[in-house]
């Protein structure tokens, strides 16, 4: 939240973070748009602004990549970034080098 804060000048109202394995998935709802953002919106154009938001999480993914490294002490091997524009959602997901302590999962590699 902190670096979208810095970054969009405003940030999300709500942030959750769900843990699974080697995957975690962060959730923000009520990101809010800039005013730039909410004149393109009304435009009738809100597919410009989802994918105004998603360049900039491919150009600023590395800052959120390295928050998540220090977080948990894993290398983030990829990092997958969806916007939406109403409802106002956006998740960052994020898949590590390893199992996160505390946290499992259950693989199935072949059906039965």
């Amino acid at each position: 939240m902190r670096i979208l804060r810095e970054h969009y000048g405003r940030g999300p109202m709500k942030a959750k973070t769900y843990a699974l394995d080697d995957i975690i998935v962060v959730v923000m709802r009520g990101s809010g748009f800039t005013p730039l953002e909410q004149t393109i919106m009304d435009s009738g154009q809100p597919e410009r602004v989802v994918s105004m938001r998603e360049d900039f999480q491919s150009v600023n993914g590395r800052a959120l990549q390295r928050t998540i490294e220090e977080l948990t002490g894993r290398r983030v091997l990829a990092f997958l970034s969806q916007a939406h524009v109403e409802p106002d959602i956006t998740m960052e997901i994020f898949f590590v080098d390893g199992p996160l302590e505390g946290f499992g999962a259950v693989e199935i590699t072949e059906p039965p």
